[in-house]
């Protein structure tokens, strides 16, 4: 039923910055984390930033001081600064939480990002 729109992504240069944008619309669940991943060439996915319903965020490493993560109550966003070859992926828009007291998640389709000179 529902499902999680992104946009954001493209192609920049080292240096650079993106938006990410996704917005979830059309009926689900209870979403209480919401984050985003992101999966490059032959690699697995990895986290990349998360932030709960009380606004606590998580980052991977990597993105740490250089990418920020927020959210209202229906979208989540991603400002990615100081981008570098090694952000080049698909980014992906997650959400999870409660449906009842059936925990649930749901994926949006990606987006990519790549950065090349």
């Amino acid at each position: 039923q529902g499902e999680l729109v992104e946009s954001g992504g493209g192609l920049v240069q080292p240096g650079g910055s993106l938006r990410l944008s996704c917005t979830a619309s059309g009926s689900i669940f209870n979403i209480y984390t919401m984050g985003w991943y992101r999966q490059a060439e032959g690699k697995q996915r990895e986290m990349v930033a998360t932030i709960t319903g009380a606004g606590s965020t998580d980052y991977a490493d990597s993105v740490k001081e250089r990418f920020t993560i927020s959210r209202d109550r229906a979208a989540v966003y991603l400002q990615m600064n100081s981008l570098i070859p090694e952000d080049t992926a698909v980014y992906y828009c997650h959400g999870r939480g409660l449906e009842g007291h059936i925990y649930r998640e749901i994926w949006g389709k990606g987006v990519l990002v790549t950065v090349t000179s």
